[in-house]
């Protein structure tokens, strides 16, 4: 075996982003309390919460824009917080806000020429990443277009152009979709997920629940606190039990009064559909269809679903208000 191969596979595990305890308070209300998560290397880390969550307080620590009141965070290696480390973090990452701020009185294409020169990018450099960036998003026809002109969603579009334009590794991106129509919605999360097959890490905020299990590799949901990170699949199998989901012919009520003699939990009705939280379908979907056709009943189907990202948000961020 190799000497140096050797010695690489002893070296510690550094994620890309790596938060612990991480704190923020504005007087007396904790914005962000005590925040545990590390983020690996070419990874697409969705932040899911309500609105007020601490979702973008939490990029504003991890980009320098605003100092933490407690605990740790690093980016790359670098500390959040020290000084020296802060503008090496800002040179390694790229930050698409809530807020996108572009100078509307230039075109886009000198939007972004004047953020390469910032990040000290050559004209050669800058060329190229212009043309790459605004094709891939649809905007090269637009290129000498007065910002002041263009839509939302190209807006939007050339906000994430603009975090790009220094080909950092690391992305943060504060509600890419918000306000999006569709098709510019799907624009932006091809254009991510093109990203993450160049293996660049994402931080993605959102409130989106389908967009992050689209896109996502793993999932914080953040109520102030964290309550829970995994993988969609992960979050989804942690909301215990599934549905049976009965569709009949017609729901009587001799049909309900027989399926409520047996020990079924949460039964609800939408119209000629009937719904049960089931802990072993195999038996105690014989026992309801049984139930039906004594009660003279037909049924259409019978399907067994799981939870979803859905079920697992909601009862999370319910949890944390009980």
């Amino acid at each position: 075996m190799d000497g140096d191969a050797s010695r690489d596979s002893e070296l510690p595990f550094m994620p890309a982003i790596e938060a612990v305890g991480l704190t923020k308070k504005f007087g007396a209300l904790t914005a962000v309390d005590s925040v545990t998560f590390d983020v690996e290397e070419g990874e697409v880390f969705g932040f899911l919460g309500p609105n007020g969550a601490g979702k973008t307080t939490t990029i504003r620590m991890l980009c320098c824009l605003i100092s933490k009141t407690g605990g740790q965070a690093k980016i790359a290696g670098y500390d959040v917080g020290e000084e020296q480390d802060a503008l090496k973090i800002r040179k390694l990452i790229g930050l698409m806000p809530d807020n996108v701020g572009l100078y509307e009185a230039l075109s886009a294409y000198d939007n972004l020429d004047f953020f390469g020169k910032l990040y000290d990018r050559t004209e050669g450099q800058r060329k190229e990443n212009i043309q790459r960036l605004l094709a891939m998003l649809g905007l090269w026809e637009k290129k000498d277009v007065t910002v002041s002109t263009f839509s939302k969603g190209m807006k939007q579009k050339l906000g994430i152009a603009c975090a790009l334009i220094h080909d950092p590794q690391i992305l943060f991106m504060d509600e890419p979709t918000a306000n999006l129509d569709p098709e510019s919605a799907k624009t932006v999360r091809d254009f991510i997920l093109e990203l993450k097959r160049e293996k660049r890490t994402i931080f993605l905020n959102t409130h989106n629940l389908d967009e992050a299990q689209r896109i996502c590799d793993k999932i914080a949901i953040l109520n102030t606190k964290l309550m829970a990170t995994g993988t969609p699949d992960e979050l989804e199998r942690s909301v215990s039990g599934k549905k049976t989901v009965v569709q009949l012919v017609q729901v009587t009520d001799a049909i309900l009064a027989a399926l409520r003699k047996l020990p079924l939990s949460n039964m609800t009705i939408d119209g000629n559909k009937l719904t049960f939280d089931v802990k072993d379908p195999d038996k105690e979907n014989v026992a309801i269809t049984e139930a039906i056709y004594k009660a003279g009943g037909q049924v259409r189907s019978v399907n067994i679903v799981g939870s979803t990202l859905e079920d697992a948000y909601l009862k999370l961020v319910r949890s944390d208000k009980t």
